[in-house]
């Protein structure tokens, strides 16, 4: 992780409880993250399978394209007259990730309203079964999924792409999150390295903390405009709740879980990662480490209920965006 300017200081970093890359590595994958478990998280398709048999809602598949031979009958596993995603199942980073929004006679409609036809869309297929998208460039399985729809809840916080929340789970409790909004530099995606605007989020309440782009902390929506401290996530007790859950259904000890609203169906996992990134910590403001000690101390079980009581009760937190439209630097 790059720290920003404002962040660089070491004795900040060491007064923030900043975690970095070889702890997290040494300390907290490595101990408690068993590689096998591994291929239950960084395979799209199994973390989809295991969340369905627990009951835990994901984004619905419509098909998947395992063989070359299929690509030439891409056009019968894609549904007629509305949107999907296609997608690498051992992805990483938002890599591979092809969402059509909408279908105009033979003509597929990216959300940036570009046009693909058919030929374009079997070649992408292929590059995902080449391994062009995968960990390790590994052969890999297409994954073709009903479409999100974006909650309006949601508008004027997020450009083009639906705005997706990262929570860190350690040991089953959620310990920071922070939600990813799209941009016209990030090209639609959620991902904070390309450009996306990260917003840290009260664990108390789902209300926005902090919010930073390309590590500069921000008060508005690049391309929006849209004031970043009126955003808050609803029913955030359900969703956090949802998080929790992941833990005993892979035994992951240290995890993220990606989410996403959507409008008629409410929060759904869209994926996990057994090698969170730390840039969440650059967006809240503030870092992992105190909140992971203190959890490591905990002798006792508690079920999701009780871990996500005693999180937010714990790990609340004040929004400081009236401090940075004061001193931007």
């Amino acid at each position: 992780m790059i720290f920003p300017a404002w962040l660089a200081n070491p004795f900040k970093l060491s007064a923030l409880g900043i975690l970095g890359m070889n702890e997290r590595n040494s300390r907290y994958i490595s101990q408690y993250n068993d590689r096998h478990l591994y291929p239950l998280v960084d395979d799209k398709l199994k973390t989809k399978k295991l969340m369905l048999h627990a009951e835990i809602k994901v984004p619905g598949l419509i098909a998947t394209i395992n063989h070359q031979s299929q690509v030439k009958q891409l056009l019968h596993h894609l549904p007629k007259n509305r949107g999907f995603a296609i997608k690498p199942a051992k992805g990483s980073g938002g890599k591979g990730i092809l969402v059509i929004i909408n279908q105009d006679n033979d003509l597929y409609v990216k959300p940036n309203q570009k046009m693909l036809n058919m030929e374009q869309l079997q070649h992408h297929c292929s590059n995902i079964l080449a391994g062009l998208y995968s960990l390790g460039g590994n052969p890999d399985v297409a994954i073709i999924e009903e479409l999100i729809e974006f909650d309006p809840m949601f508008d004027g916080f997020s450009h083009e792409g639906v705005p997706d929340i990262r929570v860190i789970i350690f040991q089953g409790y959620p310990v920071m999150a922070m939600m990813r909004l799209s941009t016209k530099d990030s090209d639609g995606k959620a991902n904070l390295h390309q450009g996306a605007v990260g917003v840290g989020l009260d664990l108390g309440t789902g209300k926005a903390l902090h919010a930073v782009q390309f590590g500069q902390p921000i008060s508005h929506h690049p391309d929006t405009q849209k004031a970043l401290s009126e955003l808050c996530v609803p029913d955030w007790h359900e969703l956090l709740l949802l998080a929790s859950r992941c833990y005993e259904e892979t035994n992951l000890g240290y995890l993220g879980a990606d989410i996403v609203i959507d409008k008629q169906i409410g929060p759904l996992v869209l994926e996990l990662n057994a090698r969170p990134g730390l840039s969440i910590q650059v967006a809240n403001g503030s870092g992992l480490k105190p909140r992971l000690q203190q959890i490591a101390k905990i002798q006792h079980k508690r079920d999701a209920k009780h871990r996500v009581e005693y999180a937010q009760k714990h790990f609340a937190s004040k929004p400081d965006f009236d401090e940075i439209e004061q001193d931007p630097n």
